[in-house]
C-alpha cells in the first residue's frame, strides 16, 4: 500500500508531517510493502485557496491513502472520489504516523473535520 505524507522538509521517514495538504512543499510516499519511501516536490503547492488539485498533485504515485494534519473539504472530496482514504495525522514524523496508521490508530477525515479556511495569520480554522 502506498501512503502519501505532506511535509515541509525532505527527510524521508524522519520528515515531520505537515498540517495542510495543499500547501506542503513535499510529499513523502511510503510503500508499506517494502518499507521504502520516496520524496517529491508538490507540483500544486502554489494554487489559489480552494483550487487545490490533489489528484493531479499525486499523479503517478498510485496512492491509496494520505496522512495529513489538515485538509480542505474540496481536496478531501476529490481524493475520496478517486478512492484515496485520508487520515488525520498526529504531530510527529512520517515514521511515527505510519506506525499509528498500521495499528489503526489514526482516524479518517470526514467533511465535518476539514479545514474551513485560514485566518489572517495563516492559521487553520477547522469545522
Amino acid at each position: 500500500m502506498k501512503i502519501v505524507f505532506p511535509t515541509q522538509v525532505e527527510s524521508g521517514f524522519d520528515s515531520p508531517v505537515h498540517n495542510h495538504f495543499g500547501s506542503a512543499k513535499f510529499f513523502v510516499v511510503a510503500d508499506t510493502e517494502n518499507d521504502e519511501c520516496q520524496t517529491f516536490v508538490n507540483p500544486d503547492q502554489f494554487h489559489l485557496h480552494g483550487q487545490c488539485q490533489p489528484t493531479k498533485a499525486l499523479e503517478g504515485t498510485d496512492a491509496e491513502g494520505v496522512v495529513v494534519g489538515g485538509i480542505g473539504g474540496g481536496a478531501l472530496k476529490k481524493l475520496h472520489n478517486n478512492g484515496i482514504r485520508v487520515f488525520r495525522a498526529v504531530e510527529g514524523t512520517v515514521q511515527e504516523n505510519l506506525l499509528l496508521l498500521r495499528a489503526n490508530k489514526l482516524p479518517e477525515f470526514d467533511p465535518q473535520t476539514v479545514c474551513a479556511g485560514h485566518d489572517h495569520s495563516g492559521g487553520c480554522s477547522h469545522g
